[in-house]
């Protein structure tokens, strides 16, 4: 209720201590480093497979997804990974010219989290993904039913996946029932509730018209047989699915608008970005313009981003627009939008006036000259210190043939280092990826990036795909001492949600916004709770949620170094 709070625990791995550290999380190594490697501590073991025969079909440079999120209903983030396949009818694994094959046919994985009593920090216990006869890519997260469990919707070359979650991580395929199936080559996919009644509808992201039917040779500059890029392909139009509320979705991609415009679909994150307090769209176009569409709250979308200045960047070229991360990066209380693209273009960061119209600030807030020599797809906010302003992961990845690699052999030559940028404030960032070896030193085709407090210390930490590679985890070292404040807002539709939610929080004289959601990024689904640093501070001022359905809740003097889980039955709707 408005002037209080309330406090339930989160059933964390972990216990958490009010000083921010959990008592068995990992110490800093002797090097201090801030980011720890810890993938083979906790037992993940996942290799991608993408099926490469040496034709360098287009969709084996994609994937592959991850999801973090509490599937088994016990409080802590589990970790769901998509995986490859062969692409060729007849076509053994050891066809392949992937020198570290499996042995068995490949499959989703899902590991889910459980402590271990006197160990350090958490593992995690590899389980049998569901499993589908698809080429996986990404996946959305979320509570399409209104039961209390996490559902998965995945998207694949081949037919996309709705996974019901039978409340203890083992799943039931509902997507005939549902009506939410696709073939094509499906890549983003969002849960939210664009139209505020309680229900989480779905957004989903096509690529392009490939088909092995449909590949196409082409060639690098040496003449060298390479991979085709999206403009060999026709654009395939994306879908809106408005969740009806008894377990079956209604396609209405034509009577919103959606189906009215599209491009070559990698990305896309829902946020409201024109202020009016109704969740809008924004979707990432591989080499074709980007793509705003603005909520009209009455179950239509307008297209907006060429006139709102984010179709495109500042000199009016669209580029190779994969991830996406959307927050307040220069703390003024409006959603700005940060997209990766390909070498020799550069990331772009477009700064929100507060009404849904943008600028491109790449050049003057250092993040161009940086950035242009890389290819990136996953991307995510992250408070990597929990100072309160919002630092910057991309992970990448090359998808044409790096001559050198090409030249030496490697089988996947399109490995590139991952970077960090560091929020300076005043709208400021430096690349300081050097700082974190972790996830600037190994050498990968890097694809997907999902982040979450995987052990419940208020920390985010980061979970790194890589195409036919090894997945990684890293643990976040580098807010050891700092205040912070965690937030939950339970994911269940119809009660109402608080997936898609405002949250402001007061500290220290400054206001901090952040969402309730674990989209965007690139292929991925991150922790929806929210980590508010507050540095040095040691108290909060005030909480406010505005709800995604409409309404409000403040809490006056939370207390911090914690998780506070706010139900909207709690407050005024």
């Amino acid at each position: 209720m408005a002037g209080s709070w309330r406090s339930w625990p989160l059933a964390l791995l972990l216990p958490v201590l009010a000083g921010g550290c959990a008592d068995s999380a990992p110490p800093p190594t002797e090097h201090g480093e801030l980011l720890v490697d810890v993938t083979d501590e906790i037992g993940l073991d996942f290799r991608h497979f993408n099926g490469m025969t040496g034709e360098r079909y287009l969709a084996e440079t994609l994937g592959p997804g991850a999801a973090l999120a509490d599937l088994d209903g016990d409080g802590d983030l589990d970790l769901f990974l998509r995986q490859g396949r062969l692409f060729e009818d007849g076509t053994t694994l050891s066809d392949t010219i992937d020198p570290r094959a499996p042995t068995s046919p490949p499959a989703d994985r899902y590991y889910r989290s459980d402590a271990v009593p006197g160990q350090p920090g958490l593992r995690l216990v590899a389980a049998p993904g569901p499993g589908t006869e698809d080429y996986g890519m990404g996946l959305a997260a979320g509570d399409f039913d209104g039961d209390g469990a996490i559902d998965l919707y995945l998207t694949s070359f081949g037919e996309n996946r709705l996974l019901r979650n039978r409340g203890d991580a083992t799943f039931e395929d509902v997507t005939a029932a549902a009506g939410v199936g696709d073939d094509r080559l499906g890549q983003a996919a969002v849960f939210f509730d664009y139209d505020r009644d309680g229900w989480l509808d779905l957004y989903l992201g096509n690529y392009v018209d490939f088909s092995l039917a449909t590949h196409k040779p082409c060639y690098a500059r040496s003449s060298a047989v390479d991979y085709c890029g999206p403009l060999s392909y026709s654009p395939q139009p994306d879908r809106l699915f408005r969740n009806l509320g008894n377990g079956s979705f209604q396609d209405v991609s034509a009577a919103s608008g959606i189906a009215r415009a599209y491009g070559a679909g990698l990305g896309a994150v829902a946020r409201d970005l024109d202020g009016d307090g109704w969740l809008d769209l924004y979707v990432s176009n591989d080499a074709s313009d980007n793509l705003l569409w603005l909520n009209r709250r009455d179950g239509t979308f307008l297209e907006n981003g060429l006139l709102a200045g984010c179709a495109v960047n500042a000199a009016g070229a669209p580029e190779g627009s994969m991830g996406i991360a959307a927050a307040d990066f220069d703390s003024d209380l409006d959603v700005d939008l940060f997209v990766t693209h390909l070498t020799e273009e550069t990331n772009t960061l477009y700064a929100n006036d507060g009404g849904g119209y943008f600028t491109d600030v790449t050049s003057s807030a250092g993040l161009a000259v940086p950035s242009r020599g890389y290819t990136g797809f996953g991307t995510a906010p992250i408070d990597l210190d929990n100072s309160g302003l919002l630092d910057i992961v991309a992970v990448n990845g090359e998808v044409r043939a790096i001559p050198e690699q090409d030249a030496a052999g490697d089988v996947m030559p399109l490995k590139q280092h991952n970077q960090v940028f560091r929020n300076l404030g005043g709208g400021a960032f430096a690349e300081v990826s050097r700082e974190y070896p972790a996830v600037s030193e190994p050498l990968e085709a890097s694809r997907a990036l999902a982040v979450g407090d995987l052990d419940g210390d208020g920390a985010t930490d980061l979970v790194i795909t890589n195409n036919s590679g090894p997945a990684q985890a890293l643990w976040n070292r580098g807010a050891v001492g700092a205040h912070w404040l965690g937030i939950a807002l339970p994911d269940r539709a119809g009660r109402p949600s608080g997936a898609g939610s405002r949250i402001e929080v007061t500290s220290g004289g400054a206001t901090r916004l952040r969402y309730a959601s674990g989209d965007g990024s690139y292929l991925s689904a991150s922790d929806p709770r929210v980590v508010v640093g507050l540095g040095a501070a040691g108290t909060a001022d005030l909480i406010e949620v505005h709800w995604a359905v409409g309404g409000r809740l403040r809490i006056a003097r939370p207390p911090v170094d914690r998780y506070l889980v706010l139900d909207p039955r709690e407050g005024p709707p």
